[in-house]
C-alpha cells in the first residue's frame, strides 16, 4: 500500500513544478510583448511628432490670423478676426429689389447703388421679417472702401474662396405681397419665383459643387419658401422658427434662427424702474391662434379679472403699434405666448421695450442662444405650468424687485443684438445674424466632405435619390 502513496506524491511533485514553470515563462513573455509594444508606441509618437513639427513650420497658436475663433476672455461670445466670406450669386432683381419696384436703369447693373439710393421697405408687420432686406443691404455696403468700418461679412467674388454661398431671394416679402392669385394668373407670383429659384440654384456649377449645403437660403415668414423648401432643404435656412419644418427639412444642426425685427418704438434713455411701471404683466395681440396658440385663449380666460394684468386684442390698425409701445413701455413684464408657431415678435419688442419677457412655448428655438443666456433676462414658463389656475400670476408676483431690476438691466445690455442697422453696427441684430452663419461652417465643410466619400462609386441620380428618401411624401 506504500508504494502507490509514494507514486501519487511523486506525480503531484512534478506537475506542481510543471505548472510553475508554465507559468514563470507565460509571465515572462507577457512582460516582453508588453516592452516591445510601448516601444513601438513611443517610438511612433516620436515620429508623428517631429512630422508635425516638419510640415506646419509657421503654425504659431498665439499668433492671430484670419480665422473664427472663440475669445476666451468672454466665453459668451463668439468674436471673429476675418469676416465671413461670402459669395452673393447676380440674380435679377424680380428676385429681390425688383420687389419693391426698383428698377435697374437701361444696361445697368443688377444692383442698386446703396451710397446713393435704398429702395424703401413696407413698413408695419411687413418689417418683422425683414432680415433678407438687411443682410443683402450689408453685403452690398462691404464692397465699398469707405463702408462701415467694423463689417461681419464680406462679399466676395470667387466662389471657390467663399465660406458660404448667399441667395439674394427676398421670400417673406414675396410671400406677403405676392401670394394671393390674380384673376388672369394660374399661379401666384410667388410661386412662380420659387420655382424660378430652384430650377436657377440647381443648374449651378456652385449647387452641383457642394449639394447646396453651403449655400445660404432666406425663409424667416413661417409662410415663405413653401413649394421650394423641400427641394433645397440641404441649404442652411434662415428663419424665424422650426414651427412648419420637418426635422428632415431644418433643424437646429444646420440652419440659424434669426430675430424678428420688431416694430413698437425702442425704448431710448429709459430711466423707469420698477415701482413707475404700473402693470405687472401685459399682452396685446391675436388671442384665437391655431395649433399651438390655443393657450392664448386659456390665459385670457385666466388673467381677465386680474386688475394690475393688461390681456386684450389689439392689431396694428388704428394706432395699434403706438398703443403696444405706450403700453409696453408701462409694463413690468411682457408676455411672450406662442402664436401659429412657437416664436412671435413680442420677444423681441418686449426686449426693445425692456420689458422683461415672460416666455411659454415650449418649442422655441431663440436667437444666437450658443452664446446668449436668455434666462438672464427672461422668464420661462411651462404651458402645462401656464395653464394651471393663479401659477401664472403668483409666479411673476413673486418675483422681487431686485430681481427684476436685474433682468431690467441686463435688458438694456443686450438689446443692441437685437436691432437692425444699414450700415450695421458692431454686434447689431445684422452682424449678429453673419456671426452665427459664420459658426455653421465647419459642421458644413463636415457635411460636404462626408457627401464625398463614395462620390466615385454613386451616380448623381442615386446620390438625388438618396436625398429625396429623406423627405416625408407628406411635404411634396
Amino acid at each position: 500500500m506504500a508504494m502507490p502513496d509514494k507514486n501519487g506524491s511523486t506525480i503531484g511533485y512534478v506537475a506542481r513544478n510543471f505548472l510553475l514553470c508554465l507559468f514563470i515563462f507565460t509571465t515572462l513573455l507577457f512582460a516582453l510583448s508588453c516592452y516591445f509594444v510601448l516601444r513601438s508606441t513611443a517610438h511612433n509618437r516620436f515620429l508623428t511628432s517631429t512630422f508635425q513639427s516638419k510640415s506646419f513650420p509657421h503654425n504659431d497658436p498665439t499668433k492671430k490670423d484670419d480665422c473664427r475663433c472663440v475669445n476666451d476672455e468672454d466665453k459668451k461670445k463668439t468674436t471673429t478676426t476675418g469676416p465671413l466670406k461670402v459669395y452673393m450669386y447676380d440674380m435679377d432683381p424680380e428676385f429681390h429689389f425688383g420687389l419693391l419696384n426698383w428698377k435697374p436703369e437701361e444696361g445697368g447693373k443688377k444692383w442698386p447703388d446703396v451710397h446713393k439710393y435704398i429702395p424703401p421697405y413696407p413698413g408695419g408687420l411687413n418689417l418683422q421679417h425683414s432680415i433678407e432686406y438687411w443682410l443683402t443691404l450689408d453685403l452690398l455696403a462691404s464692397e465699398y472702401p469707405n463702408g462701415p468700418r467694423a463689417i461681419a461679412a464680406k462679399r466676395i467674388y470667387n466662389s471657390t474662396e467663399a465660406d458660404v454661398i448667399f441667395v439674394p431671394f427676398f421670400s417673406s416679402l414675396s410671400y406677403n405681397r405676392f401670394s394671393k392669385v390674380n384673376p388672369h394668373q394660374k399661379t401666384s407670383r410667388n410661386k412662380d419665383l420659387q420655382g424660378k429659384l430652384v430650377a436657377f440654384l440647381t443648374a449651378q456649377e456652385e449647387w452641383k459643387r457642394s449639394g447646396g449645403r453651403d449655400h445660404v437660403v432666406l425663409a424667416h415668414h413661417p409662410n415663405s419658401m413653401l413649394d421650394a423648401r423641400n427641394k433645397l432643404f440641404p441649404a442652411m435656412f434662415i428663419l424665424s422658427d422650426f414651427g412648419r419644418y420637418p426635422p428632415t427639412v431644418a433643424n437646429v444642426e444646420k440652419d440659424v434662427i434669426a430675430p424678428y425685427k420688431h416694430v413698437i418704438r425702442t425704448y431710448e434713455n429709459d430711466t423707469s424702474g420698477f415701482d413707475s411701471r404700473p402693470i405687472l404683466l401685459y399682452f396685446q395681440g391675436a388671442i384665437y391662434r391655431k395649433d399651438g396658440g390655443f393657450v392664448r385663449q386659456e390665459l385670457f380666460y385666466l388673467l381677465q379679472d386680474e386688475k394690475d394684468v393688461h390681456f386684450s386684442f389689439g392689431s396694428v390698425r388704428n394706432g395699434g403699434i403706438n398703443k403696444a409701445s405706450q403700453g409696453m413701455h408701462s409694463s413690468k413684464f411682457c408676455l411672450n405666448i406662442a402664436g401659429d408657431t412657437p416664436s412671435s415678435n413680442r420677444l423681441f419688442d418686449a426686449i426693445a421695450s425692456h420689458c422683461v419677457p415672460v416666455i411659454i412655448s415650449d418649442d422655441i428655438e431663440l436667437p444666437f442662444e450658443d452664446v446668449i443666456d436668455y434666462s438672464e433676462f427672461s422668464v420661462f414658463v411651462r404651458t402645462a405650468d401656464a395653464l394651471k389656475e393663479n401659477f401664472l400670476v403668483n409666479l411673476i408676483r413673486g418675483i422681487t424687485k431686485e430681481e427684476w431690476t436685474r433682468m431690467w438691466n441686463r435688458l438694456k445690455e443686450v438689446e443692441n443684438f437685437y436691432e437692425f442697422h444699414f450700415p450695421s453696427r458692431a454686434d447689431d441684430a445684422v452682424q449678429m445674424i453673419w456671426q452665427a452663419i459664420a459658426r455653421k461652417v465647419p459642421g458644413v465643410k463636415v457635411r460636404i466632405h462626408k457627401s464625398r466619400r463614395y462620390s466615385g462609386s454613386v451616380s448623381d441620380t442615386g446620390k438625388e435619390s438618396r436625398w429625396l428618401s429623406l423627405i416625408p411624401r407628406s411635404f411634396w
